[in-house]
């Protein structure tokens, strides 16, 4: 088994900040992903006033919620190009993937989303530490590479076609989103076009495809243990999506799936 795994990924980092911090974010996501499941939601965009009748807490407005969520981590991606310098092509692929999407991000942010809520601010320090520490993470996990010999599989070129479909069809989706409201308009309406057809988060399907992506251009440890945690996330978050969608519409179509077409 570990002959297979070790064709495809370098060698497991030493490092006791990775090892430690994959088991963190796999429990963390985990407890995430039950929390959606029974109702309990990160307070962020349909769900930003969830859990209401909790104590008082501070509310930002989603634009500038969503800018402090992902910032930091734009940020660290910059730094990592003056920081590791001439790592080589795997590296340098990592570093300008990783930039590009949290780019994509604040560009959708500043431009494409429509917001109708706010957030609450320690969801905005969750999601935003949580972006910071993996993104950071994932930077150094291939910075310890540099000396080894490259896995037997090369999986470089295949994780440059899942990232490019997954942002891509992240942003498409993010896209048809947008238009669903008009000016000044803030109410939900049932989305339609591409694979909303299918499923209700088609966005979530593909930002996991990128994030698959990018853990092929490693071909390291950390991205696949952060791959995988958002994924359960995501399956979680979908799940609850698609239950208040079907709560709040008679006619939504009750083949389209959560985050899997056909399947889930």
């Amino acid at each position: 088994m570990m002959s297979v795994l070790l064709s495809f990924i370098f060698p497991a980092s030493a490092s006791l900040v990775i090892r430690g911090m994959s088991v963190i974010s796999l429990v963390s996501v985990g407890n995430a992903f039950l929390s959606e499941i029974r109702g309990k939601h990160m307070n962020y965009s349909k769900f930003w006033n969830a859990n209401s009748t909790e104590k008082m807490q501070m509310k930002l407005s989603s634009k500038v919620g969503m800018l402090l969520s992902y910032t930091p981590a734009f940020l660290v991606c910059l730094a990592s190009f003056w920081i590791f310098p001439h790592e080589g092509f795997r590296s340098t692929l990592l570093q300008s993937a990783l930039t590009l999407h949290f780019f994509k991000r604040l560009f959708e942010v500043l431009f494409i989303h429509k917001y109708s809520g706010g957030m609450a601010l320690d969801t905005t320090i969750t999601i935003s530490l949580n972006y910071f520490i993996s993104t950071s993470l994932m930077i150094y996990d291939q910075n310890l590479t540099q000396g080894l010999p490259e896995p037997p599989i090369n999986l470089v070129y295949p994780g440059i076609v899942l990232f490019v479909v997954g942002i891509s069809g992240n942003l498409y989706h993010h896209y048809l989103l947008s238009k669903l409201r008009g000016k000044g308009e803030k109410e939900y309406k049932i989305p339609r076009g591409g694979c909303f057809e299918l499923v209700i988060c088609p966005h979530y399907l593909f930002e996991i495809i990128g994030f698959l992506g990018v853990s092929f251009i490693s071909q390291t440890f950390y991205p696949f243990s952060f791959t995988l945690g958002s994924t359960i996330y995501l399956m979680g978050r979908s799940y609850a999506t698609r239950k208040w969608y079907l709560s709040k519409f008679e006619d939504f179509p009750k083949h389209v799936k959560a985050v899997i077409p056909f399947v889930f």
